[in-house]
């Protein structure tokens, strides 16, 4: 039976893992080196580069097909200390990829997760939340409201 801790437990690390996958490489390497994360791991697989099919519903809730392929790339990754992480992200950035799987191995690891967390992962939420907030101001400027008069004749 799985415990509401375990629970917990996974989405946090599904969190991090989403913000390691929508940061870029170069943030994710940036937000590395001040945090002090060592970024040695052996790679168990990959990084490789592929296709994944789209599939959409007309209205959210229409029978599902096929709207095309997207590239991904994925990797996994050993820690010297035995932790194991996976990274798949969106793109062909096999570097960012592998740094993504390394985060999240050290993210896995106990003694290292408070740094990953505070250091890393909190950063980039807040700087996806800002361009996210800066996306939709960008689109509400642009936003048109149409309005109908009456007319006073019957």
């Amino acid at each position: 039976m799985e415990r509401p801790t375990d629970r917990v437990a996974d989405l946090a690390r599904r969190t991090a893992m989403a913000a390691f996958a929508q940061a870029s490489g170069d943030d994710l390497k940036r937000l590395s080196d001040a945090a002090g994360v060592v970024l040695e791991a052996t790679t168990l697989r990959g990084p490789e580069t592929g296709l994944v099919t789209v599939r959409g519903r007309i209205g959210g809730g229409g029978a599902p097909f096929n709207t095309g392929e997207a590239t991904v790339t994925r990797a996994t990754v050993q820690l010297p200390s035995g932790q194991v992480g996976h990274a798949y992200a969106l793109g062909r950035d096999k570097e960012k990829v592998r740094l993504a799987a390394i985060l999240d191995a050290t993210w896995c690891a106990p003694e290292t997760r408070a740094t990953v967390e505070d250091g890393i992962v909190a950063p980039l939420l807040a700087l996806q939340a800002e361009a996210e907030s800066r996306r939709r101001a960008e689109g509400a400027a642009t936003k048109v409201d149409f309005f109908t008069m009456v007319r006073g004749e019957d």
